[in-house]
């Protein structure tokens, strides 16, 4: 029977909420609902776009912790505050998920604090031998 792993990245949610960035589970990779803070400095930029590369960037490093890639992901949830927000991002999703094509989903919700502008939540399968720097530039 697989056992289950749990991963953080530091950010002060995951200790004051209880969970964690990242769940293995078998051959299975759930990354919780992540924003576009840079877990280094705390900062969280305005910008919708940027908040998208970020989290992106955040979804790429948990992923690779795991032993999973962005080529791997299977599902994404997309969650914005303002759905006129949602054709902003496309490019950056393009960039990422262009050639992985991901089961997807978009949903318009209020996020934890107003500054969060997107937030994104993946399911990827463990163990693939595809390049974990897949995306990044």
């Amino acid at each position: 029977m697989a056992e289950k792993a749990s991963l953080s990245s530091g950010s002060e949610f995951e200790s004051q909420i209880g969970y964690s960035r990242a769940v293995i589970d078998g051959e299975w990779v759930f990354v919780s609902g992540t924003t576009g803070y840079d877990y280094k400095t705390g900062a969280i930029s305005p910008d919708v776009v940027e908040q998208a590369e970020q989290t992106m960037q955040n979804i790429a490093s948990a992923l690779s912790d795991a032993g999973s890639s962005v080529q791997d992901v299977v599902r994404a949830r997309y969650i914005l505050p303002d759905r006129a927000d949602f054709p902003k991002i496309w490019p950056v999703l393009q960039k990422w998920f262009g050639d992985v094509r991901p089961a997807a989903t978009m949903i318009q919700a209020g996020l934890f604090k107003l500054e969060m502008k997107v937030e994104i939540e993946i399911t990827a399968k463990k163990s693939s031998t595809r390049d974990n720097n897949c995306g990044q530039k």
